[in-house]
């Protein structure tokens, strides 16, 4: 039918923008220079938005489509988070409309300090084929300035996977990102739970998407 993209095209597209991601983290892992990488990376991430044919946004965002915005660089949200693998490995389900359950178990604990205090966030892992690293969070600028249902840091089946060592995870939040939920209502994602709301503002990382559409 004229107009209908075959769904074996849609998978290569969903597999093309998941090399792309994979390429900028691999850019971000190796780099020298962190805040040119970071620039970088917002630089590729708005012209994959534009132009490719999984970009989260519809049509008429893109013809009005300036830029995502995010908080500047901010060296102190560039953290080594201590694991600690002695934590109940439960299991969360969550149904996700058109895909099914999605399961994830918590595999450790990642503790961190900002904000002048001790934090803490739950490592996920992704169950099924392959798996991966899960590590959503919410914080309070997602009552003001970020999306509600909080933000992304890690999500290696996706292809965002900034690093880890045998016993730290680095967690640099001016990475963090919004699910793809954040942009159109077409899009359903896991949240995180509610474990992983942190009690101070994560003012790095991308701020809530304002379509003017």
């Amino acid at each position: 039918m004229t107009g209908v993209v075959p769904v074996g095209q849609k998978h290569l597209e969903l597999a093309d923008w998941r090399r792309r991601t994979a390429g900028m983290y691999a850019a971000i892992r190796e780099a020298s220079d962190i805040q040119l990488a970071w620039r970088a990376f917002i630089a590729a991430r708005d012209g994959m938005f534009t132009i490719h044919p999984q970009s989260p946004l519809g049509s008429e965002q893109i013809a009005t489509f300036g830029g995502l915005s995010y908080y500047p660089y901010d060296p102190a949200f560039r953290i080594a988070g201590r694991l600690d693998f002695s934590v109940a490995a439960d299991s969360v389900a969550i149904d996700l409309p058109h895909d099914g359950p999605f399961r994830m178990t918590r595999m450790a604990a990642v503790h961190f300090t900002a904000g002048g205090q001790a934090n803490r966030l739950s490592l996920f892992w992704i169950e099924g084929y392959g798996g991966g690293l899960f590590l959503p969070f919410r914080d309070r600028t997602n009552q003001t300035a970020t999306y509600g249902g909080g933000r992304y840091l890690y999500d290696t089946i996706k292809g965002a996977d900034l690093g880890t060592g045998r016993q730290e995870i680095l967690l640099d939040f001016n990475f963090a990102y919004n699910p793809s939920c954040a942009y159109s209502v077409q899009w359903v994602c896991p949240l995180p739970p509610a474990e992983n709301t942190l009690e101070i503002s994560i003012t790095a990382g991308e701020k809530r998407f304002e379509s003017p559409a």
